[in-house]
């Protein structure tokens, strides 16, 4: 059976966003999707995100694709770098993710102190490749939080076939994205 697991952003959850709208679509293709809430949203940390997504992705193979969005893209490539050699998925979509974050992004909630760990820890490109080499980027021109430049660090460290959208923001509700048909034919094209 083709799965998909859905990781949300920081402050997120399984419900927002374009999530549901998704879920209900892949399902009625017959796809299993896993959405899970991930723990601590407003405070994330690798080693819970990572442990969450490896605590549900136990049983993933070739016919399961993954999509992160925002810091869901950093845990996903987090949980690939762990796994052992020989396991493969489909492939890898990324909804605005991000190595860097602009200072549009720091708030109350979103504080410097939180991110810096997941900025500074390096991710190993080679062992995250091990396991797909179907990557996917989807950007927005104007995120107010991920700076553009980032497009071409997916594309140079993991060969990500890159799109970047014109006015979408985050591409999360917010931006007023909650059906999001180009992730879905993605998501598709990357499983047949």
């Amino acid at each position: 059976m083709k799965k998909v697991y859905l990781v949300h952003g920081w402050g997120g959850n399984s419900q927002g966003d374009w999530f549901v709208w998704l879920k209900s679509e892949l399902e009625k293709k017959g796809y299993k999707v896993e959405a899970p809430d991930m723990p601590n949203t407003l405070k994330p940390t690798i080693k819970e995100w990572v442990q969450e997504l490896k605590n549900i992705g136990g049983k993933i193979n070739k016919d399961t694709v993954l999509v992160g969005h925002s810091i869901g893209c950093q845990t996903i490539m987090r949980y690939l770098e762990k796994l052992p050699k020989a396991k493969k998925v489909g492939g890898v979509i990324f909804v605005a993710g991000w190595f860097n974050l602009t200072e549009d992004t720091w708030d109350d909630t979103y504080t410097k102190e939180i991110a810096n760990e997941w900025i500074n820890t390096p991710i190993d490109f080679a062992k995250v490749k091990q396991h797909t080499d179907k990557f996917v980027l989807i950007s927005s021109d104007n995120d107010p939080y991920v700076p553009l430049e980032d497009v071409k660090l997916f594309e140079k460290n993991l060969g990500a076939e890159a799109i970047i959208l014109k006015n979408k923001g985050h591409i999360a509700g917010e931006d007023g994205v909650t059906e999001f048909p180009l992730l879905l034919e993605k998501i598709l094209e990357m499983s047949k």
